[in-house]
């Protein structure tokens, strides 16, 4: 069993920056790709970043140039520097994660979520 756990949430005022981090725990033998997904009430969740285990990335339209996903493989913990934030970045951000777990079992996990509000 693995558990990512999501820290730094938060509210700011447009322009602001957050940092989002979320460390990954268990029987974990090895991570692939990391990412943050993005829900807004009454929408569905939206990948915003992804990182593969090589480190290469992927962004959302919306956020390139703003937000950066980067990862410490030494600490199973991915980051998300937020910056320039705007109120429609407001929302609840998962991270998400496919390990392969000690017992070479490829699972999908996700956290419980943090909240990012932005205000105008």
């Amino acid at each position: 069993q693995v558990q990512l756990v999501e820290s730094g949430g938060g509210l700011v005022q447009a322009g602001g920056s957050l940092r989002l981090s979320c460390a990954a725990s268990g029987s974990i033998f090895s991570i692939n790709d990391m990412s943050w997904y993005r829900q807004d009430p009454g929408k569905q969740r939206e990948l915003v970043a992804l990182i593969s285990s090589g480190g290469n990335t992927n962004y959302l339209d919306s956020v390139k140039g703003r937000f950066t996903i980067s990862r410490d493989n030494t600490k199973n913990t991915v980051y998300l520097q937020m910056n320039s934030l705007k109120p429609e970045d407001t929302g609840v951000y998962y991270c998400n994660a496919d390990v392969i777990e000690r017992a070479y079992l490829a699972m999908n996990y996700w956290g419980k979520g943090t909240l990012v509000t932005v205000s105008s």
